[in-house]
């Protein structure tokens, strides 16, 4: 018979090419991983047609070199970036902005004197019967105004700022350590530094040359001459503020402090030799955004009445008080009401005229609103 056909004793077991032949070799994981070809893309082929793959190790270390190779020029790039920056910075041809620096304090102090005999009487009584028997005591007296945004200060800092004030007021005009004159450390700290040698000098060796008035700084009694007769200091007044600049707010503060005082004399004393003492304040701060941060400010400008004292007194460093019973020397050109809203008014001396509790209203909800200012 002619053709290909089966064997007689059947077909063969294990035939040539038959999947028994290859049952001994393993195909494994690290056979397979051992196996670093890779076929070459058909571009690829297309150029090297002699060869159908490649080694994946060769490709692998021609990777890592254009790796290398791009971090080596990320770093160049970052050390020039940084050089240039560098350069820039010592180069810049915009000069740096100049830092404020805060004003001398500009003081006047005015002396209110009365026309009769100071009136005495029980702290009680002078209180109750006088025209500060509306006023709140001590730091309630000192209300902050309703509080808005400004342009470029926001509800937060125009409440420091206002806070920093109240703070300074009730460590100038109504701790009894400072105003019986033995301490000034509460105010100092409160200033700006530009202020402080002002300030130092005021204190220890004031001058009426309107730069160098403690009182203009602060509330002080000669503690050789009186005391308090009671601690409860009435206050009443307004504060407001305005934005006068990009990095500045300026803050005005008008109040009214009623003080009651008796003779500093050992041993007892009378239940009437009390009397009353008027200090009206106008002062103008400037806060910036440095002060903000550190809890200061600078005081401008200070515009004091206080009465009764004689017109000849010297009230640079303390004020003279006329207690009870005692009539002043001289007289002043015209009547100051310090208890008076509006402009405060008496040049270098004024005489003391003290309205009726009926004329002085009580403050009300509007009570730190703006006060007007004094030309």
């Amino acid at each position: 018979m002619t053709g290909r056909g089966e064997p007689p004793e059947g077909p063969p077991e294990n035939p040539p090419g038959g999947e028994d032949e290859y049952r001994s070799l393993v195909f494994d994981e690290s056979f397979v991983r051992a196996a670093r070809l890779q076929e070459f893309s058909a571009q690829e082929r297309m150029g090297e047609p002699a060869r159908a793959v490649r080694s994946v190790g060769a490709l692998t270390v021609r990777n890592t070199r254009r790796r290398s190779r791009a971090a080596v020029v990320l770093v160049v790039l970052i050390t020039l970036a940084f050089a240039t920056a560098v350069y820039i910075g010592f180069r810049n041809p915009y000069p740096k902005p100049v830092a404020r620096h805060a004003e001398p304090l500009r003081t006047t102090v005015v002396p209110l004197a009365p026309t009769d005999e100071v009136p005495g009487g029980t702290p009680e009584t002078l209180v109750s019967d006088g025209p500060a028997a509306e006023f709140r005591t001590g730091a309630s007296g000192i209300n902050l105004p309703p509080v808005r945004r400004t342009e470029n200060f926001s509800n937060s800092q125009v409440t420091a700022a206002l806070t920093t004030v109240k703070d300074y007021l009730v460590a100038s005009s109504i701790d009894p350590d400072v105003i019986t004159g033995r301490m000034v450390r509460l105010v100092g700290r409160l200033l700006d530094p530009d202020q402080t040698a002002q300030f130092d000098r005021s204190v220890s060796a004031p001058a009426d040359d309107g730069r160098h008035s403690a009182t203009g700084w602060l509330v002080r009694f000669d503690p050789a001459d009186v005391e308090l007769a009671d601690t409860d200091i009435r206050v009443q007044g307004t504060l407001s503020y305005a934005e006068t600049g990009s990095d500045t707010l300026e803050v005005v503060s008008d109040h009214t402090f009623t003080y009651t005082l008796r003779p500093a004399v050992p041993g007892p004393h009378r239940a009437d030799d009390a009397s009353l003492f008027t200090v009206r304040r106008e002062l103008h701060f400037v806060v910036d955004r440095e002060d903000l941060r550190l809890h200061r400010l600078e005081v401008r400008s200070a515009y004091v009445q206080a009465g009764p004292q004689s017109c000849s007194a010297d009230a640079t460093g303390a004020l003279r008080p006329l207690l009870a019973g005692e009539r002043a020397d001289d007289g002043g050109p015209e009547g100051t009401d310090p208890y008076a809203t509006g402009l405060p008014k008496a040049e270098l001396c004024g005489t003391l005229s003290v309205s009726s509790p009926a004329r002085t209203p009580p403050p009300g909800p509007d009570a730190a609103t703006s006060p007007p200012g004094r030309p």
